[in-house]
């Protein structure tokens, strides 16, 4: 090894006693074994993590809140792991409606900070995943139909470049590099240390609302969420869960940005279709919406699990229920499901070429996701999810970068659409040696051997 530039921060090496815990991510199946971690206490150590990295010729991996949902994305056997997660602290600035916001902090706890003063940030529905992670790859929310996107909201940033240089990125310095980091995807560009976020007062009346019904009437609820949640008040954020078969049940939780009397009128063809068990509407604090939204959980599962994830742009008819219900039959993990969030609202006023974020004509967004707890049912469980998605492709368009898919071949299209020859030429200009690669990483424009080129 070469000694050149040392590592410092916390480092754990595989010999050391913090090292069985340091390799646990929140999904078991994407653990590795890598030569050592550097948990960050501030810039200059991830500067010099990746210094250290390129000089000892070792593949880099970068992490956040340890939510990576794919194999290689945020750690690799024989590599280093830089980890933010000890670099929690933000500051707000109420007078200019700014807060910054170090890259390690969990969403959830960064916006329960914030609601307690009075602030709203954007949240998803797990309070455990690192801001860090999220915000690059567009960050879906809750409540994007009225602030939009997380990346909607990034003002500025702080990253690491792939010669270990410290770059500020904000509309003066670096704007075509903010331009990717608003959905381009986390890990392409550099290690970002710290953003600058666009925050909004909290309001004053915030409903919450759970409607459940049998798992037996999923065909007739997923078509009537479908058909009413793209168009409601988009001050409405919606989603539906429907289990497994095995497991039963099927959900509709929502967040309104105004008072009860409101919301239930709103969600009425909701509480009208199938024979709902259960019908929940309360007003509450911000505050008490996102302990209801996304509540504490344990930092790593115990199951393994596998995604996909897209976009719609149409109505699915029934021969797509029909396979999103087939799906749902065989997919016999405890935690297997199919997750709808709406969309529109804020985030479709965005068009596709200011952002790297490109899905912006969508009705609503979908993720189907088969969990296991034996390492020889991997295949049978990936090899479904990918069945499904063929079985979808009439119907869907797209997919998510934060639910990465290995499936999916033509990967730059399929997460940036028509942006990504665009951020190929970012990549070119700021990480020309593809310093930062990964399984789904984005390559330079000149790279024209990658697979995705044709």
């Amino acid at each position: 090894m070469n000694y050149k530039t040392k590592l410092t921060g916390m480092v754990v090496y595989p010999n050391d006693p913090e090292y069985p815990q340091a390799r646990m991510n929140w999904n078991p199946f994407t653990n590795t074994f890598p030569i050592v971690f550097v948990f960050a206490q501030n810039t200059e150590d991830v500067a010099n993590a990746v210094k250290w990295a390129r000089e000892n010729d070792v593949p880099l991996r970068m992490r956040s809140g340890r939510h990576a949902l794919a194999k290689d994305f945020s750690q690799t056997d024989g590599g280093i792991v830089i980890d933010t997660s000890h670099m929690r602290n933000f500051t707000v600035d109420k007078v200019n409606g700014i807060a910054e916001v170090q890259a390690g902090i969990r969403v959830g706890q960064l916006v329960r900070a914030l609601a307690k003063e009075g602030i709203m940030a954007p949240f998803g529905d797990s309070s455990t995943v690192g801001i860090g992670g999220i915000s690059t790859g567009g960050g879906i929310t809750a409540i994007q139909r009225t602030a939009g996107l997380i990346s909607d909201n990034i003002l500025a940033a702080t990253i690491v470049d792939a010669c270990g240089e410290i770059l500020q990125v904000n509309k003066d310095e670096n704007p075509d590099l903010l331009w990717a980091l608003r959905g381009g995807g986390g890990g392409n560009f550099g290690i970002i240390t710290s953003y600058t976020f666009t925050i909004r007062p909290a309001p004053y009346q915030v409903g919450i609302y759970e409607v459940v019904w049998p798992w037996n009437q999923s065909e007739e609820v997923i078509d009537e969420w479908q058909r009413w949640s793209p168009s409601v008040d988009e001050r409405l954020g919606t989603i539906l869960e429907v289990n497994s078969k095995i497991n039963g049940l099927l959900r509709s939780r929502g967040i309104y940005l105004g008072p009860k009397a409101e919301l239930e009128e709103l969600i009425t063809p909701l509480t009208d279709v199938g024979s709902p068990i259960k019908v929940f509407i309360d007003e509450v604090t911000l505050l008490e919406a996102i302990e209801f939204w996304e509540p504490d959980e344990p930092l790593f599962d115990t199951q393994y699990s596998t995604w996909s994830s897209s976009w719609v742009e149409q109505t699915i008819p029934e021969e797509g229920i029909k396979a999103i219900i087939n799906f749902l039959e065989k997919a016999d993990g405890s935690e297997s499901n199919f997750f709808f969030l709406n969309s529109g609202g804020a985030m479709n006023r965005v068009s596709p070429e200011d952002t790297a974020f490109f899905w912006r004509n969508t009705k609503y967004y979908i993720e189907w996701d088969a969990s296991w707890t034996e390492e020889c049912d991997a295949q049978k469980n990936i090899n479904l999810v990918n069945q499904t998605r063929i079985q979808l492709q009439p119907f869907i368009t797209g997919s998510y970068v934060n639910v990465p898919d290995l499936n999916i071949k033509n990967y730059g299209q399929e997460y940036y659409g028509d942006n990504f020859a665009r951020l190929r030429k970012v990549k070119e200009k700021y990480d020309p040696e593809n310093f930062f690669n990964f399984v789904q990483s984005i390559p330079p424009y000149h790279n024209c051997c990658h697979r995705d080129d044709n």
